[in-house]
């Protein structure tokens, strides 16, 4: 599961994937529309959509002769539980050195 969230975080390392996952997110949108909302080609688009897919963060669907994209639960769940591992071993260490400070006093 985290080399799976590992691609997810790398994908959304670039500020355009991030701003196009953004809008993905509110609401499921096409390439046109995304190239329309946005300073960057409708080639450049579907090449950042490639990624986001490839890391897991977006599916898509056909709709007549366009493709929808729409955020993937299941990549978000990833990306999430290893940012909740990040935090929980975080606590923990935080815990540790109160607890020692604390032993010392």
């Amino acid at each position: 599961m985290f080399a799976y969230a590992g691609e997810g975080f790398a994908a959304l390392g670039d500020p355009t994937r991030r701003e196009i996952f953004a809008r993905i997110a509110e609401h499921p949108r096409a390439v046109g529309e995304l190239a329309r909302e946005l300073p960057v080609s409708r080639p450049a688009v579907s090449q950042h959509l490639k990624v986001l897919k490839e890391a897991g963060l977006v599916v898509d669907r056909p709709q007549g002769n366009r493709r929808i994209y729409q955020a993937d639960p299941a990549g978000l769940a990833a990306l999430r539980a290893q940012l909740d591992t990040f935090w929980n071993q975080a606590l923990a260490t935080f815990a540790e050195v109160v607890d020692h400070d604390t032993k010392e006093e």
